[in-house]
C-alpha cells in the first residue's frame, strides 16, 4: 500500500508534465492506452484538467485497471478529483479525493490526498488521509522508487496484498504504526523500518498459523527481491494468542521479546530462526517450516527451558489437551531440544531437577520427577538416568522409583529391571524396549511381573467395594502396536478364596480419551460367602466358577460381554439374597413358595445357581440354569422348604440391570420393569 499510493499519484504527475514547462491552459484532456514507472502500471487512463469556477483548476482523473505487483494490487480502478495550483515557490500541489476500488481491507476507497511536487527539492510529498489512517510519503524526483513513509493507524487489512505476495495468511484485524524506506525494484520490493501494532491478527487456510490480539513493537526487514521472501523481525509482544504449528500461546501482559528470521515462497514459510524470551515461563531458540499447506515439515528446538506452572498455562495447555491431558496443575523446571520433522520425531532430550505434574482427575500425576532421557533415531546417545517419588496412572499409586536408559539407532531401551512400589506389593519391569519414531508397527515391547498387589486398595483406587485378596501374574510379552496394546500370558488375582484368571487382554488408544479394553476372564472356586459380604447382597454360601469372555470396554464402562456364573456345588442362602436374585431377574416372589412361607426362615438350602447375561447394544440377554419360554431358572432348590428362583425377563436394558443390581447392593428395593 505504501509504495502503491506514491506511485499512483505520480503516475498522474507524470502524464501533467507538459504542465512543468508551460503555463497551465484550462480544457486539457489526455488519455493514454497504458503508463508505467517503476512497479506501477496503469491502464486506460484519461486525464481532464479544467477551469473549477473560482479561479482555479480542477484535475480529475480515471484508470480503469491499476496493478501494482510488488504489493500484490491487481486491476484496481483508480479515480481522482480535486483542484491543481501551483505556489509562489512554484510547487505544484493538488488536492484530491482518492478513491481505489477492490483494494485488500478496503483501502483508499474513499481518501483525502495532498500532493506537493517541487522540482526544487527534487522532492514529491504525498500525505493521504481516510478516517483515522493517515499516510505521509516522501520521495526523490530523480530516484522514483525510492520512498520515506510514516504510518499511523493504518489497518492491517491494508496490508493484505502484499503479505499475500509472500504467504498464503491474511491478515483479520488491528492497527499499524511505522516509519520505514521502501525501494520498489523491477522484480519485488525491499523495506526496513520500526512499527508498533495493537491488536493485529492473521490466519492461514490450513489453520496451523494463526494469531489475534497481537499488541507490541519492534524493528523489520523485508526483502522480496531475489527468490523465496526474506523476513528478519525483532519485537516484543505483550498480550494476545498466537498458533506457530504446535507452539500455542498465551501470551502475557508483559513484553515478550520474540527474535525471527523467516522465508517465505508459494504459499511455503519457514521460520529459519525463532527466539523466544518469557523470563518467567519459557525460553526457546530453534526452528519450523510449513509447507504451502500450512502442514509442519520440522520443529527443531535446539534449546527450550520451561518453567511451570506459568509454561503450562502460557504455552503448553493446548497441547497437552490434543493428548488427552486437561486441566494439569505444575511446578518445577523442565529443560531439553526436540528435533521432528515431516516424517516424524528424529530426537529429543530433557532433564529436570524436580518436576511435578498432576491431571485434576486423577488419571495421571508425578512428584518429584529429577533427571533426564537423551534419544535419537540414528546413531547411540549417553545413558540416562530418570527417577520420581511418586507417580500415578489411572488411579493407581506407584512408590519411588529409578530408572536407567540408553538409546541405540532408534530404540530406547530400559538398562537394567525396574521394580516399582504398588499398592502394598511391587510392579516389576524386566525387559522394555521402546521406539519413539515409530508412527505405526511395534512402538513397546516389555515384560511385567505383578506380586502382592493388595486387591482392597486396588478396588478403592477404581471406586470399586473393598475386594479382599491378592493379585499377582507374569506377562511375559506387552506390546504397544499402532494405537493398542496387547498382553500375551495373563493375570492371576487371588480373590476371594478362589482366583481370577486375565487373559488376551488388550487396550486400544490407551492414552486417548476414551480408551477401549478388551479381554476375557475366568473365575475358579470364589467363595459366595466372602463376596457377598463384600456386596451386601445378602448371604450366600457356597463355591462359584464362571466366565466373562468377550469384555469390552470403553471408558471403563462394560458395553459388551458373554458372562456365565454358576455355584454348582449348593449352599445355603438367605431371604434378602433370594428377594434380590429374584428382582435381578425380574421375577417377583420365588416361585413355589408363598411370601408369608418365606418369611418363616432365615436361610435356604440350594443345589445349584446360575445366572447368565450377554451384553449387547445396551440390552442385555439373560438366561439361568435352564429356560423354558420366557423364563429361566436361577435357583434350584435343596431340602425343604424346597426353593426356586425364576426369571421372567430374558431381555433387560443395561442400565436397568445396574440399576436394580446397585439398589440390591445398597439395601433399597429396586423396581422390576
Amino acid at each position: 500500500m505504501r509504495s502503491t499510493s506514491s506511485h499512483l499519484l505520480l503516475c498522474c504527475l507524470l502524464l501533467l508534465g507538459s504542465l512543468w514547462v508551460a503555463p497551465a491552459r484550462a480544457d486539457i484532456v489526455l488519455s493514454a492506452r497504458a503508463v508505467s514507472v517503476p512497479g506501477v502500471r496503469l491502464q486506460s487512463v484519461n486525464v481532464r484538467i479544467g477551469e473549477d469556477g473560482k479561479g482555479g483548476l480542477r484535475l480529475q482523473l480515471h484508470a480503469a485497471q491499476a496493478d501494482i505487483a510488488a504489493m500484490g494490487w491487481h486491476r484496481l480502478g483508480l479515480t481522482l478529483d480535486g483542484s491543481l495550483q501551483r505556489d509562489s515557490q512554484l510547487r505544484w500541489i493538488v488536492d484530491s479525493g482518492v478513491q481505489l476500488a477492490n483494494a485488500p481491507g478496503g483501502a483508499l476507497s474513499n481518501a483525502h490526498a495532498v500532493m506537493q511536487l517541487s522540482e526544487a527539492a527534487n522532492t514529491l510529498q504525498i500525505d493521504i488521509a481516510q478516517g483515522k489512517a493517515q499516510v505521509s510519503t516522501a520521495m526523490p524526483l530523480d530516484q522514483l522508487s525510492h520512498l520515506q513513509i510514516d504510518l499511523k493507524n493504518l489497518p492491517a487489512g491494508w496490508l493484505q496484498g502484499l503479505l499475500g505476495t509472500v504467504w498464503s495468511g491474511h491478515a483479520t484485524g488491528g492497527k499499524l504504526d511505522a516509519k520505514l524506506a521502501l525501494d520498489v525494484r523491477d522484480v519485488g520490493l525491499q523495506s526496513s523500518g520500526q512499527f508498533t501494532l495493537s491488536d493485529a491478527g492473521f490466519d492461514t487456510p490450513s489453520g496451523t498459523l494463526a494469531a489475534q490480539r497481537l499488541s507490541g513493537g519492534g524493528q523489520f526487514d523485508l526483502d522480496t527481491t531475489d527468490g523465496p521472501a526474506q523476513i528478519d523481525l525483532e519485537t516484543s509482544l505483550r498480550g494476545g494468542e498466537i498458533l506457530l504449528g504446535p507452539i500455542y500461546a498465551k501470551l502475557p501482559n508483559h513484553a515478550v521479546p520474540l527474535s525471527l528470521q523467516a522465508t517465505a515462497q508459494n504459499g511455503a514459510f519457514a521460520l529459519n530462526r525463532l527466539q523466544i524470551n518469557d523470563a518467567d515461563a519459557l525460553q526457546l531458540e530453534g526452528a519450523l517450516a510449513f509447507d504451502a499447506k500450512g502442514m509442519l515439515k520440522t520443529l527443531s528446538l535446539d534449546r527450550f527451558h520451561a518453567s511451570f506452572p506459568a509454561a503450562y498455562q502460557r504455552y503448553g495447555e493446548a497441547w497437552l489437551a490434543t493428548m488427552g491431558l486437561r486441566n494439569l496443575t505444575s511446578a518445577g523446571q523442565l529443560s531439553g531440544t526436540v528435533d521432528m520433522r515431516a516424517d516424524g520425531l528424529h530426537a529429543f532430550a530433557f532433564n529436570t531437577d524436580n518436576l511435578d505434574l498432576a491431571e485434576a482427575d486423577g488419571s495421571v500425576a508425578i512428584r518429584n520427577l529429577r533427571g533426564g532421557m537423551d534419544w535419537a533415531v540414528q546413531g547411540d546417545r549417553p545413558a540416562t538416568t530418570l527417577g520420581w517419588s511418586g507417580l500415578q496412572f489411572y488411579r493407581l499409586t506407584n512408590g519411588a522409583a529409578q530408572a536407567h536408559w540408553q538409546s541405540r539407532d532408534g530404540l530406547l531401551s530400559l538398562q537394567k529391571p525396574l521394580d516399582v512400589p504398588l499398592l502394598n506389593g511391587h510392579l516389576r519391569v524386566g525387559q522394555l524396549d521402546w521406539r519413539p519414531a515409530a508412527a505405526k508397527g511395534q512402538r513397546l515391547t516389555t515384560s511385567l511381573v505383578l506380586l502382592g498387589i493388595d486387591m482392597s486398595a486396588f478396588s478403592r483406587a477404581m471406586g470399586w467395594p473393598a475386594f479382599p485378596g491378592t493379585l499377582a501374574g507374569a506377562i511375559p510379552s506387552l506390546r504397544w502396536i499402532d494405537d493398542r496394546i496387547e498382553l500375551q500370558g495373563g493375570l492371576s488375582a487371588s480373590l476371594f478364596g478362589g482366583f481370577v484368571d486375565i487373559t488376551r487382554l488388550s487396550v486400544q488408544q490407551p492414552f486417548g480419551p476414551s480408551p477401549a479394553l478388551s479381554g476375557d476372564m475366568s473365575l475358579r472356586q470364589l467363595d459366595l460367602g466372602a463376596m457377598t459380604s463384600v456386596f451386601d447382597f445378602g448371604s450366600i454360601t457356597g463355591r462359584m466358577d464362571g466366565s466373562i469372555d468377550k469384555l469390552q470396554l470403553v471408558d471403563w464402562k462394560p458395553v459388551a460381554f458373554d458372562a456365565r456364573l454358576l455355584a454348582g456345588s449348593g449352599g445355603r442362602i438367605s431371604q434378602r439374597a433370594v428377594n434380590n436374585l429374584t428382582t435381578v431377574g425380574g421375577g417377583g416372589i420365588a416361585a413355589g413358595l408363598q411370601g408369608v412361607v418365606l418369611k418363616l426362615f432365615k436361610t435356604f438350602g440350594y443345589k445349584r445357581i446360575g445366572l447368565n447375561c450377554t451384553l449387547q447394544a445396551s440390552v442385555c440377554r439373560m438366561s439361568g440354569l435352564d429356560s423354558g419360554g420366557d423364563s429361566y431358572t436361577i435357583l434350584e432348590g435343596s431340602g425343604l422348604p424346597r426353593l426356586q428362583v425364576v426369571g421372567h425377563q430374558a431381555q433387560v436394558d443395561w442400565p436397568t440391570l445396574v440399576e436394580r443390581l446397585q439398589g440390591a447392593i445398597n439395601g433399597a428395593a429396586p423396581q422390576v420393569r
